[in-house]
């Protein structure tokens, strides 16, 4: 401000000496003017005798100004500025004043006074227009970042959800190519690995499908001539050897259907529907109920509720009927192997899916996730009965199907639960529509 005002009325004072000569007084007064705008205050010339001759608020000339200090300084050649209390405005002022010098001598003066209170508010002003401004800015700024980050983001979040797809099975997932450069190209590479995974995946499983359809011809046809030499001979030991070799052909002709059948568990060859887990145990108990009772055990189903078949309260699921029922049989066919004579085997539904529990020996810690590995055992089952090792496998495979699993754990009173969880649902067929 001080500043402002020194070189203001330094400025006014080498014009004014060139008007003042010249007799421009109408120049003069737009000066003033000009100047009072620019300092935000009053600016007045004064002659050598201290008499007013412009003045930026437009007062009549001839009032004598000759007792203010700063121009009685400026009349004597010094330029003065200085803070005083005006006693007619009653305000605090600076007052600045230099001396307009022609041929050597001062032939008068100009003053520039300024409200200290209006400057303070004009820059109070400043201040928040600058700061509203900075405000516009950074807000544009956010607004353009969150618009790039969002471009940039937005390629990535598609690929990612194109990967968990992939990760999910859905192999026939491609990404979109779109984005930046290296965007473009990552997402190339990606579809380009997933179109060899989907062929790999797709080699290995027509591979074990024409393999399994080759195998079942030879083996019918051992297990004919087998069954005539059993019938044309009579010597004990022989058809004992016999009776022992149609036993390891039906486990091998067992193993070749299940083989079938876990490489088609990764392809939905039916259509879903909402079907009741409450109705899906009692069928499953149903069907089991007969081997169970030629083996002395006992099948039986728990449901979530005691309402009748299709109620409202009951749990439902989005899933194919044959698959629903392929993984109950899988596990309860398990869970028959492994109990003992005498014991039940239990088909439960819940709000969180189906469970299977047996009274058997139980399944080693450990080895919760091992089994599900294909022909992998366990301990148990090696110490057990035959089997192949694949029923836990095409159970877990149909199950993620349809975006569900199935986990072992020790039942708390012994044995094991085999626990199906399934994306529940809790309205029946004809309210849910199909996902």
């Amino acid at each position: 401000m001080r500043s402002q005002a020194r070189g203001q009325a330094s400025v006014v004072a080498a014009t004014a000496a060139d008007l003042l000569r010249q007799g421009q007084r109408d120049d003069l007064q737009r000066l003033v003017e000009t100047a009072g705008r620019n300092v935000r205050g009053r600016v007045i010339v004064v002659d050598a005798r201290g008499d007013l001759l412009a003045d930026s608020e437009r007062a009549a000339p001839g009032r004598s100004y000759a007792n203010r200090p700063e121009i009685v300084a400026a009349l004597a050649g010094r330029a003065d500025q200085r803070e005083r209390e005006s006693e007619t405005l009653n305000q605090s002022l600076l007052a600045t004043a230099v001396p307009i010098v022609r041929g050597g001598r001062p032939a008068g003066a100009v003053r520039v006074t300024q409200d200290f209170e209006a400057v303070e508010r004009a820059v109070r002003r400043s201040w928040v227009g600058l700061a509203l401004l900075g405000l516009l800015v950074l807000g544009l700024g956010l607004l353009a970042g969150a618009v790039v980050a969002g471009q940039i983001a937005r390629p990535v979040r598609r690929l990612d959800e194109a990967a968990r797809r992939v990760a999910d099975g859905e192999l026939a997932t491609r990404a979109r190519v779109e984005g930046s450069s290296e965007q473009q190209s990552l997402a190339r590479t990606f579809n380009e690995m997933t179109e060899r995974l989907e062929r790999l995946v797709g080699s290995q499983r027509e591979f074990v499908a024409d393999a399994s359809h080759q195998l079942r011809t030879p083996l019918t046809g051992l297990r004919l001539r087998v069954e005539a030499a059993r019938a044309e001979t009579t010597e004990p030991a022989a058809r004992e050897e016999l009776d022992a070799a149609l036993s390891e052909l039906d486990r091998m002709a067992q193993m070749v259907g299940e083989l079938l059948e876990l490489s088609r568990a990764g392809e939905r060859d039916e259509g879903g529907e909402v079907l009741s887990l409450d109705e899906a145990a009692e069928r499953a108990a149903q069907r089991w109920r007969r081997e169970a009772s030629a083996r002395d055990q006992r099948v039986e189903a728990r449901t979530s509720v005691s309402g009748g078949p299709g109620t409202n309260s009951r749990t439902f699921a989005w899933i194919s009927r044959a698959d629903l029922d392929r993984i109950l049989d899988a596990l309860v066919e398990n869970a028959l192997q492994y109990s003992p004579t005498g014991s039940t085997v239990t088909i439960a539904a819940s709000s969180a899916g189906l469970s299977v529990s047996d009274e058997g020996p139980g399944v080693a810690a450990g080895e919760e996730e091992l089994v599900f590995e294909r022909f992998h055992r366990g301990s148990a089952g090696r110490q057990g009965p035959a089997g192949t090792g694949l029923g836990l496998p095409i159970a877990r495979e149909l199950a993620r199907r349809w975006g569900g699993d199935v986990a072992l754990r020790r039942a708390p009173g012994g044995g094991t639960s085999a626990e199906v969880a399934l994306p529940t649902l809790d309205r029946p067929a004809s309210t849910v529509a199909a996902p």
